[in-house]
């Protein structure tokens, strides 16, 4: 968001969009696990993005980084 003019910018907005979509995808399977190059494909990102990505979500409390480097829901542990 632009703080100035309280605009939600067009890159916030995609950023979101792909956020809420890994999160569903995670809820709805809650086994799936996947490297960052593997969620840079499903989700049609760089592996730089998914990386970033996976780690909010991590910081978030979502998932966990598995010792193989994978990304698993926190819950699912």
């Amino acid at each position: 968001m632009n703080r100035a003019s309280g605009v939600i910018e067009p890159q916030q907005l995609l950023s979101d969009g792909i956020r809420r979509r890994a999160e569903a995808e995670y809820m709805e399977m809650p086994g799936l696990k996947l490297t960052a190059a593997q969620a840079s494909r499903l989700w049609h990102l760089d592996v730089a993005a998914s990386v970033s990505l996976l780690d909010s979500m991590v910081e978030a409390g979502v998932l966990y980084r598995a010792r193989d480097g994978a990304y698993v829901l926190l819950s699912a542990r």
